[in-house]
């Protein structure tokens, strides 16, 4: 394991959101009173122990955590580092995962090898992260992991009421009464919890209400007397935060068949794969006003899109062999082939798979060596080898670029991130496919490692790409360059750019913290905190 321990002495203040289940709202939360103790004057910084997630963050000196941390800190106005999720673990299949640790890949291992030989020794680990945050900040705000009265995991957690207590930290409770059964969950919850761990919790949120909190009253009253603790507020569920998601289970949320009224002029398909990482790379397709996107995982539900996205994963191969299995690879063949204007995009490991070879030989990605044929549309090749690529990047798209871009400029700048295992590399004898052009020239941020290189690979005719970099979509300029060049290869006319996802994000953190500021009782969270609002500072 990375990092010494050497910790601060702790001088910022602690608290801790945890919740009665997993998807309870506790990363909302916890980014919501992020930005409302920075509106209040205060440093605050978040702060989770063990994360696990594929949708994964890159820190700017390039290195790899959870994207719910990494958001938060966007919330706080503060650089992202390692110290805020110093575990993470990213499946590669049943039941085993990456382990990583302060933002580099420590080890593969099995969900009883990761208990029985990690966890005893993480302490350390863990503390020394949160010392040094507490050092630096006036307030860390942890985030607890799914429930913390899971009885088969409780003596060796690292990330609820185990590390609540190593931190001396009071505890805020989470329910989500949309689900229902949220008196339940919550009184539920304290009752397997230990006395001492009882006594942490000092405050309930009830999250992800509809209707009149008035017909609620009773409940609450009936919840305070049962339990003597205090419910600090009920928040009103909230529509289209805009808020980055981790989870992709709010995938779940978007229609994967095509929509039978064509509301939308450019219809964007990305494929659902088991392991998709980094879904948020296209977040900002689903706010352009002429954009729908879905997420289809069946070859019946495909269509007739206009754009068919690969993205990330965090297993290759096997998503490639998923990919198969459900009939896709043939239907994106057919309608490649029958199509006039569509294009094929490959992000990350959507990339990889449009090589023609795949190569796993020490098992990188998984817990054996492997090898598989790509779906061949760009004369290419992938070995996966032991480490990890992790970048911050900047550049300019080339002037020779294939890729059609509806624009009068010659270059745009761009920034983005690489997270990867693979090398990727042209094949010198391609196998009947055409020569293949670069579309950027990119180098590491100020303060991160790595070399200026050329980046991505796209066919001569532009309608197949691939590219490593995530984030590549939330570039504004470029992305509305892009997607009129798709509108005019339809016979549609260019729509001006005007959306700026900085700016929305910036909008978003401060509606968010708005709203739950406005359902909670702040004066009681600041007691429970142990500190006050610097509204001078």
């Amino acid at each position: 394991m990375e990092r010494s321990n050497e910790t601060t002495a702790n001088t910022g203040a602690v608290l801790m959101v945890q919740g009665t289940a997993s998807d309870v709202g506790k990363s909302v939360i916890v980014t919501a009173l992020c930005r409302i103790f920075v509106q209040d004057g205060l440093r605050p910084a978040p702060f989770k122990s063990q994360n696990m997630a594929l949708n994964s963050y890159v820190t700017p000196d390039g290195k790899e955590i959870g994207r719910a941390q990494g958001t938060q800190a966007e919330a706080c106005g503060i650089a992202a580092t390692t110290d805020m999720n110093p575990v993470l673990l990213k499946p590669t299949g049943d039941m085993h995962s990456q382990i990583v640790v302060h933002g580099r890949p420590h080890q593969h291992l099995s969900a009883v090898r990761y208990r029985e030989e990690f966890l005893p020794k993480a302490q350390p680990l863990v503390m020394d992260a949160l010392n040094r945050l507490r050092g630096q900040y006036d307030i860390v705000v942890m985030e607890g992991a799914g429930s913390p009265a899971e009885i088969n995991l409780k003596h060796r957690d690292i990330v609820n009421m185990n590390l609540a207590g190593w931190a001396e930290a009071p505890v805020i409770l989470i329910g989500d009464i949309d689900r229902g059964g949220v008196f339940a969950f919550l009184v539920g919850t304290l009752e397997l919890l230990e006395p001492h761990e009882r006594e942490r919790v000092k405050g309930f949120i009830i999250n992800k209400f509809r209707g009149d909190v008035s017909l609620l009253k009773p409940g609450l009253d009936w919840l305070e007397q049962r339990t003597g603790i205090p419910v600090l507020g009920v928040i009103p569920f909230m529509p289209d935060m805009d808020i980055e998601a981790e989870d992709s289970v709010v995938l779940d949320t978007y229609a994967s068949a095509p929509s039978a009224s064509g509301q939308t002029e450019l219809d964007i398909a990305v494929i659902r794969y088991p392991r998709i990482s980094n879904f948020t790379d296209f977040d900002p397709l689903t706010v352009e006003p002429d954009v729908s996107v879905r997420y289809v995982d069946k070859a019946a539900d495909l269509g007739n899109p206009d754009v068919i996205i690969l993205p990330g994963t965090k297993d290759t191969l096997g998503d490639l062999d998923y990919l198969r299995r459900q009939g896709l690879e043939q239907e994106i063949s057919s309608h490649l082939q029958r199509g006039t204007h569509t294009q094929l995009v490959g992000i990350c490991g959507g990339y990889q798979m449009l090589g023609e070879q795949l190569h796993d030989p020490e098992g990188v990605e998984a817990t054996a060596s492997r090898s598989a044929l790509g779906l061949a549309w760009l004369p290419l090749s992938t070995t996966f080898l032991p480490g990890k690529k992790t970048v911050r990047v900047q550049g300019t798209t080339l002037r020779d670029s294939p890729l059609h871009l509806n624009t009068m400029d010659d270059k745009f700048f761009i920034e983005g991130y690489e997270i990867h295992a693979g090398v990727t590399t042209p094949l010198s004898s391609p196998t009947g496919q055409e020569m293949i052009a670069s579309l950027f020239a990119v180098r590491p941020v100020q303060g991160a490692s790595g070399e200026s290189h050329l980046e991505g690979a796209a066919r001569s005719d532009g309608r197949v790409f691939g590219t490593y970099l995530h984030g590549l979509f939330h570039n504004d300029d470029w992305r509305r360059a892009w997607l009129n060049g798709i509108r005019v290869s339809k016979g549609l006319a260019p729509l001006k750019a005007t959306i700026s996802m900085a700016v929305r994000k910036e909008e978003a953190f401060d509606r968010l913290a708005n709203h739950v500021r406005a359902h909670l009782q702040m004066e009681k969270l600041y007691d429970i905190a142990g500190v006050q609002p610097d509204h001078d500072g």
